[in-house]
């Protein structure tokens, strides 16, 4: 086959469609635009460039579309152009990303950081991050003391990384129909609690690194932190530098799936060329706010069951009365976190 021809052949077949083809499957949960995972048991490989690269993030194999149908089947060059040849016209069964960014230039990241709000009570940042994924409202407002969280649009979050100066350097971006990463931004690592502690747990997600200092009671001698769902050599650094210094507890806060316990046992070996003390801290769910979110549901049932019991009592010994309920921003319960549901390894 001509060089022209695999030039074209590349461009009509995504590989996503290989993938597809192959019996992945698409991680919405995991996925944006800009980086789509697809699973196939413990395998996971990511796709990029819009469908036109790919790369494993458990090894250093990557490519474009004839590389990934080498990759999947074990097959010759050869024999890969037409495997692909043979995809030609296939529709995606997942449907097309719906992007929430505007055409507007880029601005310096920390303008484009500087410039958004902060999130206020009943803002839809509020509502999503402390009603829709049950983040305690002093966990969020602490998070705004320390200047690392702001409004995105359309509801949405984000989450600051910052380098080791303090500067922003990038952001998580989280909401109910939205999941990326600033554009031309860097991942670092999000930090919440204090920059001297004796005890970093690191995450995969801002909002997780919320959740443990929320199902903990936000430990005063610990720094929560998120990689933001990636591992980039600049997060590495980061983490090698936090890992030096004296005392210092290194915790594995990763999901509870294969691709956390790769990342743990990346921390492990880190903690170890480092010289710090290394724990596994797994969550009982997927990940730690899943965990958050079934405890507070929960506690909300075992009150609403103990408000019902009350008000059948009280029908008993008092006639024409009525219950009154004052509004609140903020659905009860919010207001503090316990070492309830962490698991130790």
């Amino acid at each position: 086959m001509k060089r022209e021809e695999l030039e074209a052949l590349r461009a009509k077949v995504s590989c996503e469609a290989v993938l597809e083809r192959a019996g992945y499957e698409i991680d919405l949960k995991e996925s944006t635009r800009r980086a789509v995972k697809y699973r196939r048991g413990d395998t996971i490989v990511i796709v990029t460039h819009d469908g036109r690269g790919w790369f494993d993030p458990l090894s250093d194999e990557k490519g474009d579309v004839f590389g990934l149908a080498m990759f999947l089947e074990g097959i010759p060059f050869p024999s890969a152009t037409e495997a692909v040849a043979s995809i030609v016209g296939y529709q995606l069964s997942r449907p097309a990303w719906r992007s929430l960014r505007s055409s507007v230039p880029i601005k310096d990241i920390g303008d484009r950081w500087r410039s958004r709000p902060t999130p206020s009570p009943g803002s839809g940042t509020w509502r999503y991050l402390c009603w829709g994924r049950w983040i305690p409202t002093a966990i969020a407002r602490q998070a705004i003391r320390e200047g690392v969280l702001r409004e995105g649009p359309f509801g949405s979050m984000w989450a600051a990384h910052v380098d080791s100066e303090g500067r922003v350097v990038g952001w998580e971006e989280r909401g109910p129909d939205w999941r990326g990463f600033a554009t031309g931004g860097s991942k670092v690592l999000f930090r919440f609690g204090p920059s001297d502690a004796s005890r970093l747990c690191v995450t995969e997600a801002a909002i997780d690194a919320m959740s443990l200092a929320a199902l903990e009671g936000s430990r005063e001698q610990t720094l929560y932190l998120s990689t933001g769902g990636g591992w980039s050599p600049a997060t590495d650094a980061a983490l090698a530098e936090l890992a030096v210094r004296p005392g210092l507890t290194l915790v594995a806060a990763t999901d509870a799936n294969f691709q956390g316990d790769v990342y743990a046992e990346r921390l492990r070996v880190l903690a170890e060329a480092s010289g710090c003390d290394w724990q596994r801290l797994r969550p009982p769910a997927e990940d730690w706010n899943e965990v958050l979110q079934n405890r507070e549901r929960e506690k909300r049932e075992r009150k609403s069951g103990k408000n019902n019991e009350d008000c059948r009592m009280r029908a008993g010994r008092i006639k024409g009365g009525s219950a009154r309920h004052a509004p609140a921003l903020d659905p009860a319960g919010h207001e503090a976190g316990s070492a309830e549901g962490v698991m130790k390894d």
